[in-house]
């Protein structure tokens, strides 16, 4: 398997981090993964919403540091 995609929304707030990864995912072939690095508090709900709302799988969500990370794998 190949490393993820990595996106630095760091900075930025809702929904910018989302529209940030839907872009990023538009290219990115069926099962590829996106590891998203945001600092939003609002992340840890628009996120996984997100993923349900668009067909995508939230594979992990974890703290690391002072953001998060969201390991998403794009669906079909």
């Amino acid at each position: 398997m190949t490393d993820p995609t990595q996106l630095d929304a760091r900075g930025l707030l809702c929904p910018l981090p989302v529209l940030k990864a839907r872009k990023a995912l538009k290219p990115l072939p069926e099962g590829a993964e996106l590891l998203l690095l945001a600092d939003d508090p609002a992340a840890v709900i628009d996120v996984p919403h997100f993923c349900t709302e668009a067909g995508h799988t939230l594979l992990e969500q974890a703290e690391a540091g002072a953001h998060l990370e969201f390991r998403i794998r794009k669906g079909g």
